[in-house]
């Protein structure tokens, strides 16, 4: 698929450099909303399964790739549509969790938000499902992420109420 901009046919690849920056936004969000919080992470009660806070970054890194190239697979077979627009969703609903859980120490509201994620990740998994099933591999490691970070965010909240 080529998309059209004032005329002109742009590249595929292109479009994928796109979904990549709005993934990057994203987390572009998240970073500001977790400079210095490490010392805040580690001074939180937390379960005993919790992940060191170094973990973090790097699982993140890769899932965000991930979720940019689903996205671009799908647009690729199916255009802008519902499947896109559900993609982006998840994406703002992805960027506002560090804020509220970091920034503003909202772990109730912050555990909402990333329900809320989880639902929009499984709109999305069967949305995708019909277009392109190598893009919905690409998101079950996000969906499986986002299960285990939700149970996380909900321990914390509990056990710092």
């Amino acid at each position: 698929m080529t998309l059209t901009v004032r005329g002109t046919a742009v590249s595929r690849w292109l479009v994928l450099v796109g979904f990549l920056a709005a993934v990057a936004v994203a987390a572009g969000v998240g970073a500001l909303g977790v400079r210095g919080t490490t010392t805040e992470y580690n001074g939180l009660e937390q379960p005993g399964w919790a992940p060191p806070s170094w973990l973090f970054g790097p699982v993140w890194t890769v899932l965000y790739v991930m979720i940019g190239v689903a996205g671009w697979l799908v647009w690729q077979r199916a255009g802008w549509g519902r499947e896109t627009a559900v993609w982006a969703a998840q994406l703002v609903v992805n960027a506002i969790w560090t804020p509220l859980f970091f920034g503003a120490g909202r772990y109730g509201l912050a555990f909402l938000d990333i329900v809320a994620l989880w639902l929009l990740i499984g709109v999305a998994v069967a949305l995708f499902w019909r277009v392109s099933r190598p893009a919905t591999l690409l998101l079950l490691p996000y969906w499986a992420w986002v299960t285990y970070a939700s149970a996380l965010n909900f321990a914390i909240w509990r056990l710092n109420a």
